[in-house]
């Protein structure tokens, strides 16, 4: 059984494409391709059901025409239009040393000045050249801190922790 741990958001499902099953993926990540992935993973009533991939081709970086096995007509298709696409964790771990924005989403964020837990990166703010860790602090504040390389000293796969070393005083300003 997969669990919500064991993957991260890559994208969403849009519209059918043609009558054949193929449909419309949105993504922010495209390491389905960088690690030859076989599946992708979709939640279908509450459960994570793997897809396995029998093709797709890139349309814009952003978007892809996806076609799954078992998936062969424009009404099966459909059932996944709008659906949330997840990425299997374990895959995306071997894949070239880096980690996608996208996988780090919902690690703990943890100052390394105070050795303390500053919250949990809920989203990624990627829309301009300065990256910001949308964050949720145990309060439930949602707060915004800047994500440049030399403020990152220590990422934690395994147990999904980020640590930074902030400017002081940021952390008041939030």
């Amino acid at each position: 059984m997969i669990r919500q741990d064991d993957v991260y958001k890559i994208g969403k499902f849009g519209k059918p494409h043609g009558v054949k099953g193929e449909l419309s993926f949105m993504f922010n990540d495209d390491v389905f391709d960088r690690v030859d992935a076989d599946y992708l993973v979709v939640p279908v009533q509450g459960i994570l059901v793997p897809f396995f991939i029998e093709e797709y081709r890139f349309r814009t970086d952003e978007t892809a025409l996806m076609k799954f096995e078992g998936i062969d007509s424009q009404e099966k298709a459909r059932e996944l239009t709008n659906c949330e696409v997840f990425f299997p964790r374990h895959l995306a771990d071997g894949c070239d040393g880096d980690m996608a924005w996208a996988e780090i989403v919902g690690f703990q964020l943890i100052d390394d000045i105070y050795n303390k837990v500053i919250g949990e990166i809920v989203s990624i703010d990627d829309s301009t050249i300065n990256i910001l860790f949308e964050v949720r602090t145990s309060e439930n504040k949602q707060i915004l801190i800047p994500a440049p390389d030399d403020f990152i000293s220590l990422v934690d796969r395994e147990n999904k922790k980020i640590h930074v070393t902030l400017p002081e005083g940021l952390l008041d300003l939030a």
